[in-house]
């Protein structure tokens, strides 16, 4: 069956990861910017899940001699154009993009915004539509106001909600006639591995790191529904959605208690999509609290606030998969953001990854059976080496085989009556990885001459992968099966 007509078809990537420009017109630093490139980083706790320093946060600030491969992007910020017109000629009909909070406030709550930084943002959008291509806007991405970290450590401290709803809200006026989807964080659950890069947290400024991501999170999620509620009232019809990271998780073993470490896992996983789609914290979480210790302070108007922005949509990334056992013996793999035991059934990527285009499937039936409304999956995508030939080609045929299998098992996903809205590829055209800050974790359709010490002519090149997206968005998905059988 062809997709739906409805069904939104695009690529999606984060400002943090492409714009570049990050002392250009006024905006101020992010988390995002003070991870330098190192060589051979094999472990993402290495980088984007450490937990930084005051000293540290001062030092990359200071640094004259250091990479920072964040601050200069792939240049989108003058490149926009020309990318833009690639997707258009994709045939994108949504393009998932982030707005950089210090491009709009430099400092996280300045007086009035950076209207330089609005200005960027306008010529993108504009020229988005331009083409047909809807703007989904992801409101934080891994990219939060270095200055609120170091004036108020970050989420942690409960201003950061109004300064955040303050921000989303400007947003949401400047192009309420423009924008039509919008997500309020990037894959949330990920701050009780990202103190730093998504909590915006010092370590060294607590005194219970564990308590802190918990406070942090509530606080997030107050600022998620805040957001949602103003994006309702100020954009009626607008559909503004949470998103998580997935981690599909299958029982090691036939024993029972690998199956009850499988759920225990997943209800991990999904605490904080319970709440933002549910409007209140799931028993297991406070049960979890009570054990440990960890329980946030709630104000006695947090209940109301939780229940009364509840998100249109949830949205959720997908790379691979893992195993959930008992058995500490059993071999590991490098995963997304963590590890997870080697399932014997699955290949992997060069980075360790799971390649299991049946979890996706096996995702979108959980997510609909637990919580009922429509989904998004807003990145699934390849992380690959990829070569140049002597005449410009880029044969990422591995990639097309990933690509094509995962969107296989959407596709039946949706037949067998599950409602997905649209899928966006991670990242559509080569950028900064988040985890390592590396270029040659490549992702795109597109390649970008640059190499991980940011040398080379940012000229665009088109791999095969991007005729074959092409077609399959030309063809509403139904290139897909033809190329199967």
């Amino acid at each position: 069956m062809p997709f739906p007509d409805t069904f939104l078809w695009g690529g999606a990537t984060s400002a943090s990861q492409i714009e570049g420009a990050f002392d250009r017109d006024g905006r101020g630093m992010s988390t995002a910017d003070v991870f330098p490139y190192h060589e051979k980083i094999t472990d993402p706790r290495q980088s984007m899940l450490k937990a930084m320093t005051r000293a540290e946060v001062k030092a990359a600030m200071e640094d004259q001699t250091g990479f920072y491969p964040k601050r200069i992007g792939i240049d989108f910020y003058h490149h926009y154009e020309e990318d833009i017109a690639l997707m258009a000629e994709l045939g994108f009909t949504v393009y998932r993009m982030s707005i950089s909070w210090s491009r709009i406030f430099p400092n996280g709550d300045d007086p009035i915004p950076n209207e330089a930084g609005l200005a960027f943002y306008d010529q993108v959008i504009d020229t988005c539509l331009s083409y047909g291509i809807a703007p989904l806007i992801t409101l934080s991405h891994y990219d939060f106001p270095l200055a609120l970290t170091l004036k108020q450590n970050g989420w942690l401290s409960r201003k950061t909600v109004d300064d955040f709803v303050r921000y989303a809200s400007l947003l949401f006026e400047r192009y309420k006639d423009k924008v039509k989807y919008w997500v309020t964080f990037n894959e949330f659950n990920i701050i009780s591995l990202t103190p730093f890069i998504s909590g915006g947290m010092l370590a060294d400024q607590v005194a219970d790191l564990e308590a802190a991501k918990h406070q942090a999170a509530h606080h997030q999620l107050l600022a998620s529904s805040l957001a949602v509620a103003a994006c309702h009232r100020i954009i009626p019809d607008a559909k503004i959605g949470g998103m998580i990271a997935r981690f599909e998780s299958y029982p090691e073993t036939c024993a029972p208690e690998d199956s009850l470490l499988t759920i225990q896992n997943d209800q991990k996983n999904f605490a904080y999509a319970d709440v933002m789609v549910k409007g209140s914290y799931p028993n297991y979480l406070l049960q979890t609290w009570a054990e440990t210790g960890l329980t946030p302070v709630l104000a006695p108007e947090d209940v109301a606030i939780l229940k009364e922005g509840c998100v249109d949509f949830l949205g959720f990334s997908y790379y691979m998969s893992g195993l959930s056992g008992t058995d500490k013996t059993t071999e590991k793999t490098a995963g997304n953001l963590g590890y997870t035991k080697k399932n014997p059934y699955l290949k992997t990527s060069e980075w360790g990854w799971q390649i299991d285009p049946v979890g996706l499937r096996v995702t979108l039936h959980k997510l609909y059976d637990r919580y009922g409304i429509p989904l998004f999956v807003l990145e699934n995508g390849l992380g690959a080496r990829d070569t140049v030939s002597a005449d410009g080609e880029i044969e990422d045929t591995y990639r097309i085989a990933y690509l094509s299998a995962h969107l296989r098992e959407l596709g039946k996903a949706l037949d067998e009556r599950v409602p997905v809205l649209g899928y966006t590829l991670w990242g559509w055209i080569d950028l900064i990885s988040a985890s390592t800050s590396e270029m040659s974790k490549r992702y795109g359709l597109v390649y970008v001459d640059q190499d991980d010490y940011g040398q080379g002519s940012q000229k665009r090149l088109k791999k095969k992968s991007f005729a074959w997206y092409q077609a399959v968005i030309a063809s509403n998905g139904k290139s897909l099966e033809e190329a199967h059988t």
